[in-house]
This record gives structure tokens, sequence and C-alpha cells, in this order.
């Protein structure tokens, strides 16, 4: 039996020493907000409920306005994902955002700042009011929306100069990240 020992104990040893390496067991998501800039500060009434991810297109057309030839912005078009990846929601016109519960809020822009990059489209701050007629969930008791960490989705600076180019539609693929806020 004291053969077996020192056998038992260097296997101990060196089950202590590899579990020391096995990689560790994921961590929660995050629970706060991404950072905003001051001028898109939710209201001190207001705290974060939850932060989902969009995926998706910014959609133009090509319109003459007054003589004037330029992209016009139509409507969002994303899915929204939650840290996990899932897919929770959808983000379209009004705009506004859909929980795959059929709950809807819609938002009206209350402040803009500019993205880190020309091709990315604004951060945003924007009141939000539950949509009517949509059932009661996730998106009923949401007060603010921010906007935040874009990237992409600006018009595109060609294709849209002439007679011929009026009416044609551009989808510019986009990020972000939004935050959805409800009273504290």
């Amino acid at each position: 039996m004291t053969t077996t020992a020192p056998y038992l104990s260097v296997a101990a040893i060196c089950v202590a020493l590899l579990s020391g390496c096995a990689t560790p067991a994921p961590t929660a998501a995050p629970t706060t907000a991404p950072l905003a800039p001051a001028a898109l500060k939710a209201s001190d009434t207001e705290r974060v409920a939850f932060v989902w991810q969009a995926i998706g297109s910014q959609i133009y057309e090509c319109r003459n306005d007054a003589g004037k030839i330029a992209w016009a912005f139509v409507a969002p078009e994303a899915e929204l994902t939650n840290s996990k990846g899932d897919k929770v929601g959808t983000h379209g016109a009004g705009p506004s955002w859909t929980a795959l519960d059929g709950s809807k809020t819609v938002g009206s822009v209350k402040a803009r700042a500019n993205g880190a990059q020309p091709a990315d489209i604004p951060l945003l701050l924007l009141s939000a009011k539950p949509a009517a007629k949509a059932p009661v969930g996730k998106m009923t008791t949401v007060t603010s929306v921010q906007r935040l960490n874009t990237e992409g989705g600006n018009a595109q600076a060609t294709g849209c100069s002439t007679a011929q180019d009026v009416g044609k539609r551009s989808k510019e693929g986009y990020t972000s990240d939004y935050v959805f806020f409800t009273l504290k």
C-alpha cells in the first residue's frame, strides 16, 4: 500500500495543476449599457432595461427634391439579437422595435451625435412609446432608446446624381447597439 500512495499524490498534484489550466466558465452578459456621449444621456428617472444588438440595412431611395437629386432615408431593416446571439426581435420603419412576443415601441429622435467614422450612421437618443394595438410584452414599458456603437449604414456617395437614378434604392449594411430604458 505504501507503494501506491506516492502515485496517488502525484496524480492528485497533476489533477490540481491541470484544473488551474482549465478554461473558465463563461461570464454573464454585461448588465450595463455601452457608454453614450453626454448629449445622448437618458433621463435620471430612467434605468437600462436591456441592450440588443442590430445587424441589417439602412434603406435609401434616390429622390429629386425641388431639383436636388440625392439619397433620402426610407427605413431601417434589421434583426435584433441579445448578448448570446439569439434573435429577439426586429427593427423597422417608424423607427420601431418589435420583440418576438409581438410587443412594439415606436421612437422619435430627441438628440443625435456623429458616428465614429464618416460611413457610420449617427448615434441617437429617442423617446419611445408603445405602438397602438400591439400586445403587452417586453417593449410595453420602454420610455427611451439609445442607438450606440454604429458601424456603417450611411448612404453611399455615388449612384444618385442624375434624373435616371431617381427611384433607385440602396441598402447599406450596418450594425449598432440599442439600449432600451424604462422608468426607475
